[in-house]
């Protein structure tokens, strides 16, 4: 479900408007398709490059006020670097009542598309079937017509910088989009969910229909899905939840007396093996925890992340020398890695290699939250703050924040600093565990 919402009152009139997105500093505006190829057809359309530039930098820092989304037209106020506002409106062409029936009996006939609507998504199928209809839903160049308070006669900084920032809003709501070509998402779905109707009856009701033929049965017409689901005794159960497991087996012994093929690597494909096993093992074991349900997916490690907790499951040394390799370290680098991930996992891993500025508001309250940890202190230590890091001056320990909110102890050992425990939501909790166990650390 999308992030920013327009008001159920605004959808139903056909108008929604979303608040005005944070900046976008350190990301990409479109990490969907679909939001690539609106960004495309503005990149297509106009005709300075430098004006796209300095959209580009509107958009990042948050200079785009509240995006008014509606058929045919996006409108927001932007604000130029010294603050003077300019309204500035993108149009785009409507789809006429033949292009949407065309449109909606083609996603009819598909309940993936359906689904796929539903999940904010857009296959790209969707729009390959839907341009085979004749109906073009991603916009081309010069499809993207400019018309801002500056009076520029070409896509200008505020209307790009407005397509910048609608390609966020596409990338969370398909829907936009749709509203944009002319319908709301909540007359969309009745008119889908009326055709689908009509065709689970076996007819398709025509303008000219008369009252009370769609009450006409139509052999072959197949049983209604309420009707069937409310036939129980017909529904066949589910099979039990496979047991749990407590243990991973142990993986085969790959040797066997023969000789491996060149190139075949033995302990690492044992080792491998096991790893597989006891990742088997867990997400069985989560797969059938009370909370399953309602716990997000885990996002997909990168192969930097994936190298580093492989390494965290004790391979052999070799193997551990590979993966130091691929992931771009050194062996105390990995090391290093190891420690991290045993300590949080990836957000463990980001704290000890990425460094971040937090914006005013967190730093503000993460100052104030520091400010109360040292005042519970008879002697409080001197901190020095470099962007999202606390060094305590003197000494060889360091508070780090993780952008999850979480403060992360950290000591310098032999001149790099490595994590010395757990985080936690407060930082006095941290601090109190570097100045009990100070021992050890280099002077800072």
């Amino acid at each position: 479900m999308s992030d920013f919402h327009g008001t159920d009152d605004d959808t139903y009139r056909g108008v929604r408007t979303f608040e005005a997105l944070p900046p976008a500093r350190g990301r990409g505006f479109a990490r969907t398709w679909w939001g690539q190829a609106w960004l495309k057809a503005l990149e297509d359309t106009a005709l300075d490059g430098q004006q796209l530039k300095l959209g580009r930098r509107h958009a990042r820092a948050g200079a785009v006020g509240a995006v008014s989304v509606r058929p045919g037209r996006i409108t927001a106020v932007v604000q130029d670097r010294d603050r003077t506002p300019h309204r500035s409106d993108v149009l785009v062409q409507e789809l006429g009542a033949a292009d949407w029936d065309r449109l909606l009996d083609m996603v009819a006939d598909r309940a993936g598309h359906i689904a796929a609507l539903l999940d904010r998504d857009m296959p790209p199928q969707l729009v390959e079937d839907a341009a085979a209809a004749g109906v073009e839903l991603l916009p081309g160049i010069g499809d993207l017509e400019p018309s801002c308070g500056c009076e520029a006669w070409d896509h200008c900084a505020h209307t790009a910088a407005l397509c910048y920032q609608m390609a966020r809003l596409l990338d969370q709501d398909p829907f936009v989009l749709l509203l944009l070509r002319g319908r709301g998402e909540e007359e969309l779905l009745d008119e889908l969910q009326e055709r689908s109707a009509a065709r689970a009856q076996g007819y398709v009701p025509q303008p000219d229909e008369a009252p009370g033929d769609e009450d006409v049965p139509v052999a072959g017409a197949g049983v209604l899905a309420a009707e069937a689901f409310a036939a129980q005794e017909a529904l066949v159960s589910l099979p039990a939840p496979p047991p749990r497991v407590d243990e991973a087996g142990a993986g085969p012994a790959l040797g066997g007396g023969t000789p491996p093929a060149p190139g075949i690597d033995v302990p690492a494909l044992e080792f491998l093996i096991r790893d597989t096993a006891q990742r088997a093992r867990k997400q069985l074991a989560e797969a059938l925890s009370g909370s399953h349900a309602d716990t997000p997916p885990a996002a997909e490690p990168t192969h930097s992340e994936d190298a580093v907790r492989l390494a965290a499951a004790g391979p052999p040394a070799p193997v551990a020398e590979r993966l130091a390799a691929g992931s771009g370290r050194d062996t105390k680098g990995l090391a290093a890695a190891v420690r991290a991930w045993r300590q949080g996992g990836p957000a463990g891993l980001a704290v000890l290699e990425e460094e971040w500025g937090p914006g005013p508001e967190e730093l503000a309250r993460a100052t104030d939250r520091l400010a109360a940890a040292r005042a519970d202190q008879a002697d409080p230590p001197h901190l020095r703050a470099t962007r999202n890091r606390w060094t305590v001056v003197g000494t060889g320990m360091q508070l780090r924040l993780g952008r999850d909110g979480r403060w992360w102890p950290y000591r310098k050992e032999q001149g790099r600093w490595l994590p010395s425990g757990p985080p936690d939501e407060d930082p006095a909790t941290v601090l109190a565990s570097l100045t009990t166990t100070e021992a050890g650390a280099d002077t800072e």
